[in-house]
């Protein structure tokens, strides 16, 4: 057992390993340190709070099950999972942290006395108010991952699915949801808690299904924030630091990630909050648009521009991710450089399906990180270039975002690939991206589509090179 101050001084502790967590995640040259950073704190939160339970009784021994459990689990679905289901991961575990703190509330709630919260029907003001929160934001967070997770996956349309009159049903909920609390906090009232659960539990749902996949990047940055905001509040409930810290460090940096991705998307954050945005007739009618006709080419084809080129920008995308093209494409650079040929990569805030997703991937292949620049620093470069090499990437280099205001993209800054002299675009068919719309880049006169497999496609050009 371990005594509350020392308990105290070990939290701190990985409070702060914790912010040099963020503090080296924040750049990929120290990413690596700041996982370390995150996984020491997260270690030495966990023993503390399993030697604070107390006398070795038979529910350490639960405890301890569990904990190898669920440490067992983890640890198999991190090995397993491939980087292209990264994102449904993400939001899998958001729902997992989110029906924690509705446990932990429902706890609480029917056995006040084990928290040291007061008795039943009398529990602390403070602390009620601090469950309610945690629980209604936790309900919120888990049934809003859930849908995540099914569009992600592709159970479920990733197409946004809006109703008549949503927007002040959900509206009339979310205030339905304070005044519930109110009386709660009032009564305490069984009746009224299970009531708030439920509520919550749908607006979550509600929030999430009239968002359109192409904004999906920026639903699991919120989502992270939510699932933040529930641990804090649960945190508080429990009286336990390390939780408050942890819930109100990623639920802020989860808050200020949407707000930049918000502003990387020109969405209204607000409109992320109340959900419902990005959603247009027009993603819905796209079957009916006419086939216009494109170039295409072969591996030779795009050898021979790249060969004649003295500038190419890499322009990675998801289908990159679903490929495992990145170490072909590493070679191909390689290649490329010999000839003595500058290559630059371009990446957008929300290419794959998460923030940072293709990063990630070219770290993987050890692309240099100098060599890798955000939308705003490369963008103005693509009418110097020669040649853009687009592997996978969809709705982040269509240009009717720009041109198109009935467009579901409209207004979302892009990618400016169709300024390039030659545009090599690698895809499999001419199929929409994952927000449903055509890219009006296909049909370019300077742009050639190479329809294969990206790392196939990638692998034969470097032979040809």
């Amino acid at each position: 057992m371990i005594s509350v101050n020392l308990s105290a001084i070990f939290y701190l502790v990985s409070g702060v390993l914790f912010i040099l967590a963020l503090r080296g995640l924040s750049s990929p040259e120290t990413s690596r340190q700041g996982n370390f950073f995150g996984i020491m704190g997260m270690i030495i939160a966990i023993t503390v709070t399993f030697l604070s339970i107390g006398n070795f009784s038979i529910g350490f021994i639960y405890v301890l099950i569990f904990l190898l459990i669920g440490g067992l689990i983890g640890a198999f679905i991190a090995y397993k999972i491939p980087m292209t289901a990264m994102p449904e991961l993400v939001a899998g575990f958001h729902s997992l942290v989110g029906l924690a703190a509705v446990f932990v509330a429902i706890s609480a709630f029917l056995n006040p006395e084990a928290f040291n919260l007061g008795t039943s029907g009398n529990i602390k003001l403070g602390s009620l108010i601090e469950m309610s929160i945690g629980a209604a934001v936790g309900a919120i967070t888990f049934s809003g991952s859930i849908i995540a997770f099914l569009k992600l996956q592709g159970i479920m349309s990733g197409s946004p699915i809006t109703f008549k009159g949503q927007h002040p049903l959900n509206a009339l909920i979310l205030i339905a949801i304070v005044i519930l609390t109110y009386l709660l906090c009032s009564t305490q009232s069984s009746n009224l808690f299970w009531i708030l659960l439920v509520t919550s539990f749908l607006i979550g749902f509600l929030l999430i299904i009239p968002i359109g996949g192409a904004d999906m990047p920026v639903v699991i940055s919120m989502l992270n924030s939510y699932s933040g905001w529930a641990a804090a509040g649960i945190g508080f409930t429990l009286e336990n630091t390390a939780l408050i810290i942890t819930g109100a460090l990623v639920g802020s940096s989860g808050a200020i990630l949407s707000y930049i991705m918000c502003k990387g998307m020109n969405r209204s954050f607000f409109n992320v909050i109340l959900g419902g945005f990005g959603a247009t007739e027009q993603s819905a009618n796209l079957s009916s648009k006419e086939q216009r006709p494109v170039k295409s080419g072969n591996a030779e084809d795009a050898a021979f521009l790249m060969k004649n080129a003295s500038s190419v920008i890499i322009v990675p995308g998801y289908g990159m991710a679903v490929a495992q093209a990145q170490h072909a494409l590493r070679e191909m650079v390689d290649t490329l450089k010999k000839n003595d040929i500058k290559v630059s990569y371009a990446i957008h805030p929300v290419a794959g399906r998460m923030p940072g997703h293709m990063n990630v991937l070219l770290a993987e292949a050890n692309v240099p990180y100098d060599e890798v620049f955000e939308l705003e620093e490369i963008n103005n470069d693509f009418a110097n270039a020669d040649v853009a090499f687009v592997i996978g990437a969809n709705d982040v280099t269509n240009p009717v975002a720009k041109t198109d205001p009935q467009s579901p993209i409209y207004g979302m800054p892009v990618l400016d690939v169709e300024k390039c002299k030659s545009v090599l675009f690698v895809k499999r068919s001419l199929s929409p991206g994952y927000a449903g719309i055509d890219n009006d880049l296909f049909y370019k006169e300077n742009t050639l589509m190479l329809f294969a497999d990206a790392k196939k496609m990638t692998e034969d050009i470097t032979k040809n090179i």
